[in-house]
């Protein structure tokens, strides 16, 4: 059976207005096509839906055991139609993010607030992980974006954001302040406080490029853990800068002697099939 939204609303308007011609005019048709589409719903059902006399129309019996169904069937279409002019015009919607913590603190509160100015009624789910996580959240679809560091795996689409310093991070008074830059070999030989997860192995890449082993003593993903514990005394360590923007810790921060640095993008799964809300977002991450 033909599924046509106008046949169904052609009968409920004709019932409701008594008359082909007042129907015909709500909808927009002829008087013709609206008495066609009520024909063909009889042929569809095989039944008659409508009487027609000198004093109008009124619906039969069946048509008025139907007609509580068809009009159902125009009130949602409406209610759906409604649903779908706001999400194209920004109204309402959901935006899934997933992102580390860094971005979460420092890039995302100003984005979603100049985002909100313009699209005040958008909400917004944050997820926090790893960047493993993020990009199986995007392939699971259960976010629509994720900040990550470059490269993805296969499969994602990427925008390249920000590129991000890594810097040495010390007690007040240590040493190793003498330098304006830290040469990496010294601070491989002090008790090192390294940021590492699974995969995540950026800072590990960096002594490993420089064929240097670093003093271990203490691994975690946490890095306000590692800020409190070097601000201690407990040794040194190297984070990204972006984390470092407003560190809430005594610590003292320095440049490396060698090129440390890591690629901040966006990652989704495709940017063809992502939500409007999705789009407008990642042009305003663009432009932050």
């Amino acid at each position: 059976m033909e599924m046509n939204i106008q046949k169904y609303m052609s009968f409920v308007k004709t019932v409701e207005y008594g008359s082909f011609t007042k129907a015909s005019e709500i909808l927009n048709y002829s008087q013709s096509g609206i008495s066609r589409m009520i024909g063909d719903l009889e042929k569809e059902w095989n039944m008659c839906l409508l009487e027609r006399d000198h004093s109008g129309v009124k619906p039969t019996s069946d048509g008025l055991r139907l007609l509580p169904f068809a009009k159902k069937l125009c009130d949602d279409f409406d209610r759906l139609q409604m649903e779908a002019d706001n999400l194209n015009d920004l109204s309402s919607g959901i935006i899934r993010i997933g992102t580390f913590s860094s971005v979460a603190t420092y890039w995302l509160p100003n984005i979603i607030m100049e985002f909100k100015k313009d699209y005040p009624n958008i909400e917004y789910e944050l997820l926090i992980g790893d960047y493993d996580e993020i990009e199986s959240w995007i392939t699971d679809g259960r976010v629509d974006c994720g900040f990550i560091c470059l490269p993805a795996s296969p499969g994602i689409e990427t925008i390249f954001l920000e590129e991000d310093a890594f810097l040495a991070i010390l007690p007040n008074k240590h040493p190793l302040l003498k330098y304006d830059k830290i040469p990496l070999k010294d601070l491989s030989k002090e008790p090192f406080m390294l940021l590492e997860k699974d995969k995540n192995t950026e800072i590990s890449e960096i002594f490993k490029e420089n064929n240097i082993t670093p003093n271990t003593q203490f691994t975690t993903w946490d890095d306000y853990a590692i800020m409190s514990m070097v601000e201690h005394g407990l040794g040194v360590s190297i984070l990204p800068e972006l984390i470092l923007q407003k560190k809430p810790f005594n610590i003292v921060t320095r440049p490396l002697n060698v090129p440390a640095k890591r690629q901040i993008g966006l990652a989704l799964k495709s940017s063809k099939n992502a939500s409007l809300a999705t789009k407008k977002f990642i042009e305003y991450l663009k432009y932050r």
